[in-house]
């Protein structure tokens, strides 16, 4: 890597890897070429800088994209500012061609201009790492590069699901909400349900009206809001117990969901913490 990155890993699963991409080169630094070594799609946060690859060259802005394809060389450049940050989505050819997407030749384009669908699916994916929404980061990848993938593809038929798709995410459901205090990924409910990743996120969001992980976070904080009802037990062992690996998402979460801290909301009257309480379930439920 340059000495003039740093990137921090955000999210890293099976075939999937999220990073922070934070770049201080400016005008007079080179510009060495570098190759693919897997499928890229890195969303343009703040800054600006050019790609030049076999393919053209582009100007990249907030809001824009890079793109590349394993064996893909490509050169960065900064001729008009110092410095840029980008979203970074690095993917398996395993991951791409499951999503049906390994041919496409958008992979070899470079760059993209910036797209509205595209561009909030990224900032989805952002406000994912930073805990400020209920959508999982993988989730959000996942959407993410189907939609890159699908955007010169005739828009499919929506029909109702099949009943083993019903089946399926009402079995997820189920597993998941035994199993919600312990670590849940992805990959795993999307094994026991005999799908591939991406196929397994759109049958369990089409039949129950959320994604997975919200369904998680949902399990989570109806056991937080009942556990919260006993003076006696901490906020963080409450946090901890029902699934939670760090106190503040738990806190940022709750208020975000219930619209009270957990300490608040603790200390409300009976009747109306039996009504958050309702309102979580009904949020649940949708």
């Amino acid at each position: 890597m340059s000495d003039h990155l740093q990137a921090t890993t955000l999210f890293a699963g099976e075939g999937l890897k999220v990073e922070d991409v934070v770049c201080t080169a400016g005008p007079a630094d080179p510009s060495p070429p570098e190759v693919c070594a897997g499928f890229v799609l890195a969303y343009v946060r703040t800054g600006s800088f050019g790609v030049r690859s076999e393919r053209g060259a582009h100007q990249l802005v907030p809001g824009g994209f890079m793109v590349g394809a394993p064996g893909d060389v490509y050169a960065c450049t900064h001729e008009h500012g110092r410095g840029d940050r980008c979203l970074s989505f690095h993917l398996s050819a395993e991951l791409v061609d499951g999503l049906g997407g390994e041919r496409s030749p958008d992979w070899h384009a470079g760059g993209l201009a910036p797209e509205p669908a595209l561009g909030m699916l990224a900032a989805l994916g952002q406000a994912a790492a930073e805990g400020a929404t209920d959508v999982g980061l993988e989730e959000a990848a996942l959407l993410l590069v189907d939609r890159f993938l699908s955007r010169n593809r005739p828009a499919p038929s929506v029909r109702a699901p099949r009943a083993a798709d019903r089946r399926r995410a009402v079995d997820s459901a189920l597993w998941i909400d035994a199993h919600a205090d312990e670590p849940v990924r992805l990959g795993t409910l999307a094994r026991r349900a005999g799908l591939s990743t991406f196929h397994f996120l759109r049958v369990f969001s089409r039949v129950l009206g959320v994604t997975p992980h919200q369904y998680l976070l949902a399990a989570r904080l109806r056991r937080a809001a009942a556990l919260l009802a006993h003076p006696d037990r901490p906020v963080t062992d409450v946090a901890f117990e029902v699934g939670f690996g760090d106190l503040s998402h738990f806190v940022r979460t709750f208020r975000r969901s219930v619209g009270v801290s957990p300490g608040r909301f603790r200390r409300l009257p009976g009747v109306e913490r039996k009504f958050l309480q309702a309102r979580l379930a009904l949020s649940a439920a949708r």
